[in-house]
């Protein structure tokens, strides 16, 4: 006699909501995603950098970050910029994100980031088997203009190599070797030969398509505005037009928007919204091979096909997506500085992107089964590490779900003090 698979209802589209339902459907479950947007919106998922990250292994939460952002703040065309706001919420989530900003917490984290990274990649490396994504493995280089950020830079290198990575520090004749199909005004630079970058609009198809694949739905402009529960466990989500969506599990990636909904149980997550721009040259004067970062100036640069896309910028407390020209002219200089071959003129016709990332105050996510209802887990606040960490926070929630191994230990070494009323890891915090 057949049983009816257990259906499984995600709130969220974008690439952690949709890692989940794909990871999810290949074991045989009911799959359910709510999208609050149109199929057509081109969220946060969609117009990012597009970059696989391993070398990222410094959380945004990092020594030195607020005495950068308060040089930055009276800079109209800085990349990070923290909204002023009476917000009670944006208060405390500055004064954590001040407690975390030490190397204590870099060391306490690199390990766990460079883990749950590299991991990430290969499961990259198996949803690309027919390449319809884009991937592409050639490594990340992180352009320099001072002898002061390559030094930095550099002990990054290190810290990577300890943890097993591969890394190259550059001189700038040696950058012009690896790429000479592009003219860069650097000192030099850090190749990190893991890193790796795709088409985020292809992934994003290719994930929906496997997704219907396998059994599983979504739908689009399902705006989810409460939870119904009953002896700990979540029963049914709400939309915003009443219509009741019941499930036996639940996953909250909801991106910026998660905390919204997280309160209505009681549940409060420490999230900012973090808005970045992006410009994608149709016809770029030269296209690089190599992704990379512009150090100094916090812009990535991203080969997608014969297209090339800018991305760059942190406006935390910015919970809208309405463009900041100033913002977007810090891109374009940033952009002919390191690349003197691109100029003004080659963004004229150019329409920006911009999108909301979910930040949380240590520069890690939440990604866990919640405290208070058994069927619902969490996985949100990837800032801008959604996309190379999508995968890996989607199978380890499928198994959450289905119980399947034992993520939650996997991921207990970062841990935090009850001060923070985060205290417990990553995958398990206390949402207090």
């Amino acid at each position: 006699m057949s049983t009816k698979p257990q259906k499984i209802v995600i709130i969220g589209g974008g690439i952690i909501g949709l890692c989940i339902a794909y990871y999810a459907a290949k074991k045989g479950y009911e799959i359910l995603v709510l999208e609050r947007s149109k199929p057509d919106h081109q969220g946060c998922s969609f117009g990012n950098a597009g970059l696989i990250v391993p070398s990222h292994i410094v959380p945004l939460a990092a020594p030195g970050a607020i005495a950068k952002g308060l040089r930055w703040l009276i800079n109209p065309e800085s990349p990070f910029y923290i909204k002023p706001s009476l917000s009670w919420n944006l208060i405390r989530w500055m004064m954590r994100f001040w407690m975390h900003s030490n190397e204590s917490h870099v060391r306490t984290c690199a390990d766990l980031l460079a883990q749950l990274n590299l991991e990430s990649r290969q499961l990259y490396n198996d949803l690309s088997a027919d390449n319809e994504i884009g991937l592409k493995k050639r490594g990340l280089l992180m352009l320099c203009k001072t002898q002061q950020s390559l030094d930095e830079e550099s002990a990054t290198a290190d810290l990577a190599n300890k943890l097993g990575m591969q890394t190259e520090v550059c001189s700038s004749s040696r950058l012009k070797e690896l790429d000479p199909s592009v003219e860069m005004d650097v000192c030099g630079g850090v190749w990190f030969k893991q890193d790796c970058h795709l088409h985020p609009h292809r992934l994003m198809e290719a994930l929906r398509k496997r997704i219907l694949e396998n059994g599983g739905s979504i739908r689009y402009g399902a705006d989810v505005r409460k939870f119904e529960y009953a002896n700990a466990a979540i029963s049914r989500a709400i939309l915003a037009d009443g219509e009741a969506i019941e499930g036996d599990h639940f996953a909250l990636a909801g991106g910026s928007w998660s905390n919204q909904l997280s309160r209505t149980i009681g549940l409060n997550l420490p999230l900012q919204a973090g808005k970045g721009y992006s410009l994608t040259l149709s016809e770029p004067p030269q296209l690089p091979t190599f992704s990379s970062i512009l150090v100094e100036a916090k812009v990535a640069v991203t080969p997608m096909g014969p297209s090339l896309r800018f991305s760059g910028t942190m406006e935390v407390g910015a919970a809208d997506t309405r463009i900041n020209p100033r913002r977007i002219q810090g891109i374009i200089k940033s952009a002919s500085s390191y690349l003197p071959q691109f100029h003004h003129e080659d963004f004229r016709n150019v329409t920006p992107w911009a999108g909301l990332r979910p930040c949380s105050p240590d520069g890690l996510p939440y990604v866990g089964r919640s405290p208070r209802f058994r069927n619902l887990a969490i996985a949100t606040g990837h800032a801008m590490m959604g996309l190379s960490l999508g995968p890996i926070t989607g199978k380890l929630v499928a198994d959450l779900i289905t119980g399947d191994g034992h993520p939650d230990v996997r991921l207990s070494p970062c841990r935090f003090k009850p001060a923070f009323l985060i205290n417990v890891s990553i995958c398990s915090r206390s949402l207090k």
